[in-house]
């Protein structure tokens, strides 16, 4: 017997899912597949380590993230896992997840409804800051959109147990966007899309800072007010971020190697 299809359009061009996995969820693994991509391009992967989960529409407490062994150039729609807030593989068990990984994304999802996306990686520059006593500092436009908005997370070791994940949790409470010192990134996204955007302008204000600081002499840091009147207008209307930046990259994976979609 012929399974169904599901078909939705992307880039001008068909795609089909097969079986009875939804639209929904085929197009957030499309989603969650070009972020990967997008990682791998920005040079934020390491090696197979790091993750980047994202919620299954319509299905709560069912997850995506990458198969452990593969490469975040590798990573595409139909090799994406699905799991429970346990690990455990829903589904077919053609691949395996890194349950020790999974751990930081299992805790945030599970008390964080509005954390569709949660990216959690070891780019160079958000270790380099999170290891400065001092944090991230208000010195650059891209630093701005975290005022008072960026929590921070002890470092404990490699591995997420149980009170630690509680101490995360409480550091992160509603915030957007946590740097776990010595560690790496955290980012919660209310899309695929926010997250990824949310995380480029993290990096990019670490990035920002760690030059800044290479230049030597004194740093110029806006009022508190100035600070507080530039986050609000760099919010906007709170409506989630990347709705326009997203079709842009898309594009720009779709130029390069469409292969995600797969």
């Amino acid at each position: 017997m012929t399974m169904p299809k599901n078909i939705f359009t992307h880039g001008g061009a068909t795609i089909a899912a097969s079986g009875s996995m939804s639209d929904a969820e085929w197009q957030v693994r499309v989603d969650l597949a070009a972020c990967y991509r997008l990682c791998a391009l920005k040079g934020w992967d390491d090696l197979i380590y790091t993750h980047i989960s994202a919620a299954v529409p319509g299905q709560p407490g069912h997850f995506l993230i990458n198969p452990f062994g593969y490469r975040f150039d590798e990573i595409c729609a139909s090799n994406l896992v699905k799991v429970d807030l346990a690990g455990n593989i829903i589904g077919h068990r053609q691949y395996r997840i890194n349950l020790t990984g999974f751990a930081i994304h299992a805790a945030v999802h599970g008390a964080r409804p509005d954390a569709v996306c949660v990216m959690h990686l070891h780019n160079t520059n958000g270790v380099a800051v999170g290891i400065q006593q001092q944090g991230l500092l208000p010195i650059s436009q891209h630093a701005l959109r975290f005022f008072e908005q960026l929590a921070y997370h002890d470092y404990a070791g490699v591995a997420l147990a149980p009170e630690e994940q509680s101490h995360l949790l409480a550091a992160l409470g509603t915030q957007p966007a946590m740097l776990l010192r010595n560690h790496g990134t955290l980012v919660c996204g209310r899309s695929v899309a926010e997250a990824y955007v949310l995380m480029d302008t993290l990096d990019k204000a670490c990035e920002i800072q760690l030059k800044a600081q290479a230049g030597g002499g004194p740093l110029t840091v806006p009022t508190p007010e100035i600070c507080r009147q530039t986050y609000l207008q760099l919010i906007g209307n709170a409506a989630p971020e990347g709705e326009l930046e997203w079709p842009a990259l898309l594009r720009q994976l779709d130029h390069i190697n469409a292969t995600y979609t797969n």
